[in-house]
């Protein structure tokens, strides 16, 4: 049984990955490793968590000597990393943890692989270390015309994208230097189900719901690129299946949007759910102090991938927020826990370092 190691997969887009792969791949073993920080919530797999493919680990990336001995005892055949701390903001306020989590737990990851593969009897034949990263590598486009592609040159422009940058140059660094079997992604926004509310839309459905204010950057004309998180998780197993190694794809919904449209967009359909006046949510929107080093423009070319690996995304930008509001109203008990904090106690209690 080949044994895929899925950092991350208590969190949003993990959770839809570790989902699809345990779903789709019986024959696989999924190993989900998650610290379980905030961002990590084990609610959102419990449609899973009793299947017999799928085990999880709680523990920590920045934790070398853990990391070894793990992958020393599970001998995975693959490692599918997207464990990050992702939120721009806390980025700018504590930018160290960041360095910790996205660079030094990378470089912990990459070096328990490549130890435990090497001293294996395949070494590297038949494995693959997978790195999920974003969009935001390579700074902000002003050109209207301008595209993100997988030879744009890094320019990152907040404590966020600059420990992502370094980490991806970490993977690519292991893959030229110990020729290990490394793969590499970077996309743009990601929307849908579960998503942790710190983030824009969730932010918004959470606030709506609770008349509260609806804060948006500058004067909203940040624009980024959103694709489903659904569409993003089949990427990923695209890419892990079939991407070629050394390789590096970028991935993109085709959907770009400015904040402040996005969020009248967001506000017609809320008011529609909840049977309210037309204009009542848009009421809410306030306009608060721009966020330090906003980039203004994102926009992936996903050419590549649609060529290469023949992935394109399945959902219009409409139709996903849509089934996004539906889920948020429909889950309004994991919504309370997760703005409460409840879900944390809860899962912390459960689970400890192996």
């Amino acid at each position: 049984m080949k044994k895929i190691v899925i950092t991350g997969g208590a969190g949003f887009i993990g959770s839809h990955v570790v989902r699809l792969f345990v779903t789709k791949y019986p024959e696989y073993q999924i190993i989900n490793l998650d610290k379980l920080t905030y961002a990590g919530n084990l609610a959102n797999l419990k449609d899973i968590e009793h299947a017999p493919n799928y085990m999880f680990i709680k523990g920590d990336i920045t934790d070398a000597t853990f990391l070894d001995g793990l992958f020393t005892e599970l001998q995975p055949d693959g490692v599918i990393h997207l464990a990050a701390e992702s939120h721009v903001d806390r980025s700018i306020t504590d930018p160290m943890s960041f360095v910790m989590t996205n660079v030094v737990g990378t470089v912990n990851l990459l070096n328990a692989a490549k130890n435990a593969w090497k001293a294996g009897e395949t070494g590297f034949d038949g494995k693959r270390f997978y790195h999920v990263s974003t969009d935001e590598v390579y700074g902000s486009l002003h050109n209207p015309d301008e595209f993100f592609t997988e030879e744009t040159a890094y320019d990152p422009q907040s404590p966020y994208s600059a420990s992502k940058a370094a980490s991806d140059h970490f993977v690519r660094a292991y893959g030229n230097t110990y020729k290990m079997p490394v793969v590499l992604s970077n996309c743009s926004n990601n929307y849908g189900p579960n998503h942790f509310p710190e983030k824009l839309i969730p932010l918004m459905i959470h606030n709506i719901c609770n008349n509260k204010p609806l804060p948006v950057y500058g004067k909203g004309e940040n624009v980024r690129d959103w694709l489903f998180v659904v569409d993003h998780a089949r990427a990923i197993d695209t890419i892990f299946h079939t991407g070629k190694d050394g390789e590096t794809y970028n991935i993109g919904g085709h959907n770009e949007w400015r904040n402040i449209d996005l969020v009248h967009l967001l506000c017609n359909i809320m008011d529609r759910k909840l049977d309210r006046p037309k204009g009542t949510s848009a009421g809410l929107i306030t306009y608060v102090t721009d966020r330090a080093g906003h980039d203004l423009r994102y926009a992936i070319d996903a050419a590549k991938i649609r060529n290469e690996l023949g992935w394109e995304p399945s959902l219009q930008f409409e139709e996903g927020l849509e089934r996004t509001v539906d889920w948020f109203l429909n889950n309004q008990e994991w919504l309370d826990n997760v703005t409460s904090g409840a879900y944390q106690s809860y899962y912390s209690e459960m689970y400890e370092n192996r």
